[in-house]
């Protein structure tokens, strides 16, 4: 396996596991379970990535799970995007 993919695979799980700290350090302050916006936004680049990767390698099973992701944190983005949008109307 090449330097590159190697990296590229680091990079990704470090993006996706990232969004967790994120989500704790928000609820923490909070004082409550809390889901920031970024927690989307590097669930889908960590699985952008994740699943080039999953490609690179060619495992199936690994693409099919990165795959179905993407289509819930696109939907959770769309909801926050429509009700912020709905607010401030």
């Amino acid at each position: 396996m090449s330097t590159f993919w190697m990296v590229l695979g680091f990079v990704a799980q470090a993006f996706f596991s990232a969004r967790f700290l994120v989500q704790w350090v928000a609820s923490e302050r909070a004082g409550r379970s809390v889901v920031p916006v970024v927690f989307w936004h590097l669930s889908i680049l960590g699985t952008v990535l994740l699943l080039a990767y999953a490609i690179y390698r060619k495992d199936p099973v690994f693409i099919l799970g990165q795959s179905a992701g993407l289509i819930v944190y696109f939907r959770n983005l769309f909801l926050i995007w429509r009700e912020k949008r709905t607010v401030s109307e």
